[in-house]
């Protein structure tokens, strides 16, 4: 008998298996494949079949083995809205996005449209949703809004700017500053109470797609706690240390819900005017420390009166 790698059809060898194309939902059509085999054909081979696994069978030498599938997620911010260029807060706010943010997306559709994605999820706000519609059309998918992607709440300070808030909520905006990740305005959420909402369902659509390729369209402080999460990062810091821009594109691949590796990171180049897959660096984009003079927390903290 010679060797075969069992995939949706045809079979091919195994020395060709670097070069099988990428096909969609892999792991049923193994697993119907190998129902069709002859019962004993395992027999005494300790064979385990897993539906996101490729079984590379090789019966002249009595081996059987495993090549897992590892299932990409292309997370992306929404494009640009009405709000971005005053720089206010909103999160909760249902803002739609602007001209500049559909041409954004328009061209990362056009970057993505060869790429063979199997399923598009939301957050269920309108510049989100409207996102992922512009993304899916060149692959004909529908839609599938999630709540938990939504952006983080900042309760009353949604659609002021950073000035307003420090003037009006100059305690809360101090101890945001401090910390963003366990703090949260008045209404509002904190970072650890959005990761607690979004990091399932991120896990949950990694296990309902393995081996394919996923656009999940979600929000610049909800993209950043999740990555934090996934690579060990100090969430607490994820204001100051990673930036999103809008119609940003992250790809991170998951060889199983819990071990993810970042590939690609808040990726601008499809929309770039100079283009340049090189960014510039960021200005007014992330932390009050990030934008302010280069003083270190311990340095701008004065010391105890004595």
């Amino acid at each position: 008998m010679a060797t075969f790698v069992f995939a949706p059809a045809p079979k091919w060898p195994v020395s060709e298996f670097v070069h099988l194309p990428p096909c969609a939902d892999r792991g049923s059509h193994v697993l119907a494949e190998l129902e069709a085999l002859p019962p004993d054909l395992f027999a005494g081979w300790p064979v385990a079949v897993a539906a996101r696994d490729w079984l590379v069978i090789d019966a002249q030498m009595g081996i059987a083995f495993h090549v897992s599938m590892s299932t990409r997620i292309f997370l992306i911010r929404h494009g640009a809205t009405t709000l971005s260029a005053e720089d206010r807060f909103a999160g909760a706010t249902d803002v739609p996005l602007s001209d500049i943010g559909r041409e954004q997306v328009r061209r990362l559709a056009d970057r993505l449209r060869g790429d063979h994605i199997t399923a598009v999820y939301a957050s269920p706000l309108g510049r989100t949703v409207e996102t992922a519609r512009i993304l899916s059309a060149p692959h004909g998918l529908e839609v599938e809004t999630r709540d938990g992607l939504r952006e983080i709440s900042h309760g009353r300070w949604e659609q002021k700017t950073r000035h307003e808030v420090e003037e009006q909520f100059p305690e809360e905006a101090a101890a945001w500053d401090e910390d963003p990740y366990t703090f949260a305005p008045v209404g509002g959420e904190s970072g650890l109470a959005v990761t607690a909402r979004a990091l399932p369902v991120l896990m949950e659509i990694v296990r309902a797609h393995p081996g394919g390729n996923v656009a999940v369209v979600s929000h610049k402080a909800t993209i950043r706690l999740l990555l934090s999460s996934l690579l060990g990062f100090d969430p607490r810091r994820y204001r100051d240390n990673l930036d999103q821009s809008p119609a940003a594109l992250n790809i991170v691949d998951f060889k199983d819900p819990v071990r993810a590796r970042l590939t690609l990171f808040n990726d601008t180049s499809h929309y770039d005017q100079a283009g340049l897959a090189i960014p510039a660096i960021p200005t007014a984009r992330l932390s009050k420390w990030w934008d302010g003079p280069a003083v270190s927390r311990a340095a701008a903290t004065p010391p105890p009166a004595a």
